[in-house]
């Protein structure tokens, strides 16, 4: 373990502070030695570990809810210093896997009770639920604690061992939870963290100990694990990149519906799968709804995530992820796209870059066509932060008072689309809730 080194020079599993640019710390790769020893730890614990009643592991998976939100202030701090999440939304964060392990926790009978279904012949059959083994868990950098509070409580709940292998830019939170597993009291091998090369997740992936793999991450990554999952015959689990838009037909209240399409966009300095990345507005509101969007964006500044002054901005989790999203924005505005406001790369090393408002996208601009890399396996390949990429002016598309859809993308910088009026009306719509401070995944109804 290192401290204190050139950003430039550095890969593998580090610290590295986006505010500053400074790698803080450094931690080595597992050997296969350690993968092996890994394996085997959890391949034996799944034996006692599944025997013992639900009631006993729902237990210490409760402990480990109270401790996240014992630790919330703890936890929060340093994802603010790993990733830049604003320390507010870090709490938040922390304090929602309480919830998610307090669910599965107290759920846990009622959810993997037997279910009786009806057959064609009139004997009895049920549906059971039941543990299956060693399962690894391949788990993102823009959410580090939320992505495995949700991996992870059902799991363990039900029986399952894990092996996590968190992004490489997340080891001090994935050290944090595994401290609170062990202080928690879970069995040796129940839960293990590991630092694992790319190459060795293949090797853990082709065990036979190994029953299945769940990612987090992008299509690229979902294809590598996919392929080595299908070859293996293991049960796999893939949550990839989207850009789903964000249409907004029409608002009684103009203002607020730009503050909450903004509000949506700016949480987690936008790097979320169902931040609002594209954004749909009928035209009768459209110039309306884009000067109010540019007024927000006027003016910010770059500000420390972990204070979180009015009026500045948290930085993206990377150079290269603020770089990848200049490039993309300044392509769009040679290409005739209107920058409204933002769109300023700041000075290196640190990955500042100020959330700006575009219009007048087009199919031929790489903010267009680009799919921004979803968390990675490793987080080699950056996500794109700030600039949301706008979609393509839709031909057709219904504009009916009080109906709004929101769903998965990426970034800050917002492209905003006309919708011509027609007839029709849309027939999905997503809801959002908020819990503990933290937006909740939307629910397409």
């Amino acid at each position: 373990m290192t401290t204190g080194t050139d950003s430039t020079t550095v890969a593998g599993y580090r610290v590295l502070n986006p505010a500053t640019g400074e790698v803080v710390e450094q931690f080595d790769t597992a050997t296969d030695d350690q993968v092996r020893q890994a394996l085997t730890a959890a391949d034996q614990a799944f034996d006692s570990w599944r025997k013992k009643p639900m009631r006993e592991r729902a237990a210490f998976v409760t402990r480990v809810a109270e401790l996240f939100t014992e630790r919330a202030d703890e936890l929060a701090r340093t994802i603010t210093e790993e990733m830049g999440k604003p320390r507010s939304q870090a709490t938040g964060e922390a304090e929602f896997c309480t919830d998610i392990f307090n669910y599965y926790a107290d759920n846990g009978e009622e959810l993997a009770a037997d279910k009786e279904i009806k057959t064609l012949s009139g004997g009895r059959a049920v549906i059971q639920r039941r543990p299956v083994g060693v399962l690894l868990g391949i788990m993102p950098w823009n959410y580090p604690y939320y992505q495995v509070a949700r991996f992870a409580a059902p799991n363990l709940v039900l029986g399952n061992t894990i092996i996590l292998k968190h992004a490489e830019s997340c080891p001090r939170s994935a050290l944090a939870i595994q401290q609170i597993m062990d202080d928690a009291g879970v069995p040796e091998g129940v839960y293990t963290n590991l630092f694992a090369s790319h190459e060795q997740i293949a090797t853990i992936i082709a065990d036979p100990r190994v029953q299945g793999v769940s990612l987090t991450g992008s299509e690229r990554a979902g294809a590598v694990i996919g392929q080595l999952a299908g070859k293996n015959l293991k049960k796999a689990v893939l949550e990839l990149g989207g850009s789903d838009p964000y249409v907004v037909l029409d608002a009684d209240d103009i203002k607020a519906a730009a503050a909450t399409a903004w509000a949506t966009r700016m949480e987690n300095t936008g790097q979320a799968c169902n931040s609002n990345k594209r954004i749909i507005v009928s035209e009768r509101i459209h110039d309306e709804f884009v000067a109010e969007l540019t007024e927000l964006a006027r003016g910010l500044r770059p500000g420390d995530p972990g204070a979180e002054e009015e009026g500045t901005y948290a930085p993206l989790s990377s150079r290269g992820a603020a770089e990848q999203l200049d490039e993309q924005v300044k392509d769009a505005v040679a290409k005739g796209a209107t920058l409204h406001a933002g769109g300023t790369l700041g000075d290196g090393p640190a990955a500042y870059y100020a959330p700006a408002v575009l219009t007048g996208i087009t199919p031929e601009m790489r903010a267009c066509s680009t799919s921004p890399t979803r968390a990675d396996a490793g987080p080699s390949q950056p996500d794109v932060g700030p600039a949301a990429h706008p979609s393509r002016r839709p031909r057709r598309l219904p504009a009916r008072r009080g109906r709004s859809v929101r769903a998965p993308a990426w970034s800050t910088a917002m492209g905003v689309g006309r919708a011509s009026r027609s007839s029709g009306t849309p027939r999905t719509r997503v809801r959002v809730r908020r819990v503990r401070g933290r937006r909740a995944r939307g629910r397409v109804r």
